[in-house]
């Protein structure tokens, strides 16, 4: 059987990797298909050796979080109220995302100015006497940063420690130990001037690193809050589709016309047509539809007793009613909805790619940042030079647009492609298309 999982906590294509890997290797997994840009799964399994809690679990084990799709959802609970809780988590994340990095360059800009304003002529907190508190300042002004932008290290130390470390590991390691190395500069600066040794206390402040690791997160957090836009904007082409069904409906019950919602028309239900929202059969009178938006037919289709109608179409002319047979996720403009969402989360054959290589690249990436630091080292280098190229290693090496460039441009395609009736499968047949040297269409200008 194949069931749907909602994932919470990928930030990256290395994560996306991990819980891939961690639910393929169970026993009676048949294929395991993981979105980040939707943070869902999709998992084919034999029912018989493993279930959807075991599957749940393998997920929760390596630090993320995983649940049945729609599991907190009622049976009122249509496409509509779905997508619409979708849209409000990605705005939510835009909105989490832009506040932390405002916040960040507000107190990142005078962290600068104080750690690199005398090396370039601003006479800001120079000279011996202004050390410490110059210092004191630059560790303030990085905590403040660092807790801004905790997140890094809660996910990134969280998946190392559940040894499936992805690029918040190494921003994480990176500034962690950046900032570090400057918490140890200025307790060697307190003990030099402890002793009166001015020139080793000055030698020391030359050891602060505060600076680096606040611009690492502050930058790394630029890409998210990019991340985080193109995410939500990718789904627009989906939102209009969304909006063709009506919200409210006409029902008559006991005989009146009552206003109702859209979501809450159960089946058997009869209203006069206008705009029709679920599926159904008319049972009197007659009228002309409009089918473009779902069928492409530019002309409106005479409907009389027994024909059927479609959501998301409109009386033209006339007035019928109808009896709704097909609701929520059963009509056709939600099918069309979840095939065009389907086909947006699935992955091309190039996204499979990128996705074997974010699996390794994360531990290579950390093993060839050790190396670097112990072979400066060895070659006779400070400790300070030999950690300065090995945090460079890791920071340079955090491509997190690896997992997201190609299904961002997939959701992008076939959500533009539906927007103009056309409808694409999924992502594979997407990525063929290119090898098209012949379309043929016939007279309505349609083709299937």
């Amino acid at each position: 059987m194949e069931e749907k999982f909602d994932v919470t906590g990928m930030t990256c294509a290395a994560c996306q990797a991990n819980v891939t890997r961690a639910v393929s290797k169970l026993d009676g997994v048949t294929s395991c298909d993981v979105s980040l840009l939707s943070n869902s799964m999709k998992v084919e399994f034999d029912k018989d050796k493993v279930n959807e809690q075991t599957i749940c679990d393998a997920v929760n084990q390596i630090g993320y979080g995983a649940s049945v799709h729609g599991a907190s959802q009622s049976e009122q609970d249509g496409f509509r109220k779905e997508w619409q809780d979708r849209q409000n988590r990605v705005e939510l994340d835009q909105k989490n995302a832009k506040q932390r990095l405002i916040l960040s360059l507000v107190l990142l800009i005078p962290l600068l100015l104080i750690a690199m304003g005398p090396m370039v002529g601003l006479p800001i907190l120079e000279g011996m006497e202004w050390m410490m508190i110059s210092a004191l300042t630059q560790l303030i002004l990085c905590l403040f940063i660092l807790f801004i932008q905790r997140h890094f290290f809660i996910t990134g130390f969280k998946a190392l420690i559940k040894r499936a470390p992805n690029m918040d590991s190494l921003v994480a390691i990176g500034s962690g130990a950046s900032f570090v190395y400057g918490l140890v500069g200025i307790y060697q600066m307190a003990y030099y001037f402890g002793v009166q040794n001015m020139e080793m206390a000055h030698m020391a402040m030359h050891s602060l690193y505060f600076e680096s690791a606040a611009t690492i997160v502050t930058l790394v957090s630029v890409g998210k809050y990019l991340e985080s836009r193109s995410k939500a904007k990718t789904s627009d082409a989906l939102d209009k589709l969304v909006d063709l069904a009506p919200k409210n409906a006409t029902i008559l019950k006991d005989g009146k016309e009552v206003v109702v919602s859209s979501e809450t028309i159960q089946k058997h239900d009869i209203r006069p047509g206008q705009r029709i929202p679920v599926d159904g059969r008319v049972i009197s009178g007659t009228g002309y539809v409009d089918q473009s938006a779902i069928t492409g037919e530019s002309l409106p289709v005479e409907k009389n007793i027994g024909d059927s109608v479609i959501s998301a179409t409109m009386n033209e002319n006339g007035t019928f009613q109808f009896e709704a047979e097909k609701v929520g996720q059963d009509t056709t403009l939600a099918k069309i909805i979840q095939l065009v969402d389907d086909a947006g989360n699935s992955k091309a054959p190039i996204a499979r790619l990128a996705d074997k290589v974010s699996g390794v690249f994360v531990p290579v990436v950390i093993i060839i940042a050790v190396i670097t630091g112990i072979a400066w080292l060895i070659s006779g280098q400070t400790i300070q030079f030999a950690l300065s190229n090995a945090i460079s290693v890791l920071v340079i090496s955090c491509p997190c647009a690896l997992g997201l460039a190609t299904p961002v441009a997939i959701m992008v395609g076939t959500g533009k492609a539906a927007e103009n009736g056309i409808l694409i499968k999924s992502a594979a047949i997407l990525e063929q298309l290119h090898s098209i040297d012949t379309i043929v269409l016939d007279k309505t200008g349609t083709i299937t």
